[in-house]
């Protein structure tokens, strides 16, 4: 990523803090840099910090961060830039930002993105023929807004003078890569173990758990199902033909999904579909038709029911606002969890395809959020 240079001097990073900022996608990248100069017995890297304004900066666990200054308004030159956000950049519009950045990489310099950043990028244009990630659970709602974009889901990305991360420890993982390729493998390794990192991982390792351990189910015919499942959200697969393609009869695999999901094949499906709608509806501008069309709906009106039902508010009540430029907050949002458990009963009052309501059945009330849930608990 850096060019070659005699100049004996640091490399300097600039780090962007936004409004509700991810502090373990920015202590991620900022540890190893830190390490790395400890181990080689100097400074190889500083790093300054930076926002709008030149005030504190606010992550998204309540942190207050104190910056060395205002965007822009530092003496020295960086040799990179990462802006570092998260939770609630869906919303983000800055166009002080953008003309920043584009000064930035008409400079020659790298721009990067950590977490939800990439989409910071975008939106100023720096990413048209760039290889670009993000974090898993933006990653559709980043597509269906850039389609034209070659985004990945792996780790993260170095492509020339571009680099972006899914967040999270993704960072850590980064940052010994670049360390790696500018100073070899033993110094990138000893920074990683002075952390305890002992299992640095690829670009192209996945963001996620194994589903094996994300749903708490080990049977492989279940798992090969709700693979199946998420591979098809948009063009949802009738339940026989899912049974087939994985080996069994529609009457062993509902059997299998009673014992180990306590639900329906079909219901289970629908529940994915929903969430898949929950996140487009808060992360992207997209209309309730085309969020409708997205999730393997047949029309707005009968999702709206579906989703009604579910979740018990109407889908345009899911819209959540970014945050505020000027105070670096956010409205609160309903935290997310997994779609499985014991919500999957409220889908009850739905037929087994999941394409009509039962006349009769009175939707159930809004299932309430745990008591210390805050959606600041998602480590980006």
């Amino acid at each position: 990523m850096f060019k070659p240079s005699t100049d004996t001097r640091p490399r300097l990073f600039q780090v962007l803090l936004l409004p509700n900022f991810s502090m373990l996608a920015f202590t991620s990248t900022v540890e190893p840099l830190r390490a790395a100069n400890r181990w080689a017995g100097r400074s190889l890297y500083t790093w300054e910090l930076v926002t709008l304004d030149g005030g504190p900066a606010i992550a998204s666990n309540g942190i207050h961060v104190l910056p060395d200054g205002r965007m822009g308004a530092l003496p020295r030159r960086p040799d990179a830039v990462a802006v570092c956000s998260g939770l609630g950049i869906e919303g983000f519009r800055s166009p002080e930002v953008n003309r920043w950045l584009r000064g930035l990489a008409r400079q020659g310099i790298p721009v990067g993105g950590l977490c939800t950043g990439a989409l910071v990028l975008a939106r100023a244009g720096l990413l048209d023929g760039y290889r670009c990630t993000i974090h898993w659970e933006n990653m559709e709602s980043f597509a269906e807004e850039y389609p034209a974009l070659n985004i990945t889901a792996t780790l993260f990305e170095i492509d020339r003078d571009r680099f972006t991360c899914a967040g999270g420890t993704a960072a850590l993982d980064m940052v010994i890569a670049l360390i790696r390729d500018e100073h070899g493998d033993a110094l990138a390794v000893q920074a990683a173990e002075s952390m305890i990192h002992t299992g640095v991982r690829r670009p192209d390792d996945p963001q996620r758990l194994a589903l094996r351990e994300r749903t708490g189910v080990s049977d492989p015919k279940v798992l090969a199902a709700i693979a199946r499942m998420e591979a098809h959200l948009e063009a949802p697969i009738p339940v026989e033909d899912l049974a087939r393609d994985i080996g069994v009869s529609e009457r062993q695999l509902e059997r299998l999904f009673r014992k180990h999901l306590s639900t329906s094949p079909s219901r289970y499906y629908l529940n994915l579909r929903l969430w898949r709608a929950r996140a487009l509806l808060a992360q992207t501008s997209m209309t309730v038709l085309q969020v409708a069309v997205a999730s393997g709906f047949t029309s707005a009106s009968h999702f709206t029911k579906c989703y009604r039902t579910y979740f018990g508010h109407a889908p345009k009540r899911q819209r959540i606002p970014g945050p505020d430029v000027a105070t670096g907050t956010t409205p609160p949002s309903d935290p997310v969890d997994p779609p499985i458990g014991d919500e999957l009963a409220v889908l009850e009052t739905l037929d087994p395809v999941g394409e009509r309501m039962d006349a009769t059945a009175v939707p159930p009330p809004p299932r309430p959020a745990p008591p210390d849930a805050d959606p600041s608990d998602r480590a980006m």
